[in-house]
């Protein structure tokens, strides 16, 4: 079985990566919390990579916020992904979002 298979997604599936400034974070006063640090719920943007035939409000390349404990972790040709579906998203960063557009349909 080869390693460079061609992925598809399915459904309303996403593949995505956390972006690389989703670990330690900087207060406004210029203390580093570490990723680990228990701060109560704590959403997370990640870049998307892929996406299903029935995604309807996000592109590849957007960045989505989602909430991290409800995600599944996947390994793909050596890097590591996350598997979402697009109910799951919270909000959408693009270019092409219009003020007032929130992105998501309901």
């Amino acid at each position: 079985m080869s390693s460079k298979l061609p992925i598809r997604m399915l459904a309303d599936r996403l593949l995505v990566s956390l972006d690389k400034d989703a670990g330690d974070r900087r207060s406004t006063g210029g203390i580093v919390i570490p990723a680990t640090a228990a701060m109560g719920k704590r959403l997370s943007w990640a870049r998307v990579e892929a996406i299903g035939a029935h995604v309807r409000a996000v592109e590849v390349g957007d960045r989505v916020l989602f909430d991290p404990e409800e995600r599944a972790e996947v390994e793909v040709r050596g890097e590591d992904y996350l598997l979402l579906c697009e109910r799951d998203l919270h909000a959408v960063a693009a270019e092409r979002i219009e003020e007032g557009q929130t992105g998501l349909y309901l």
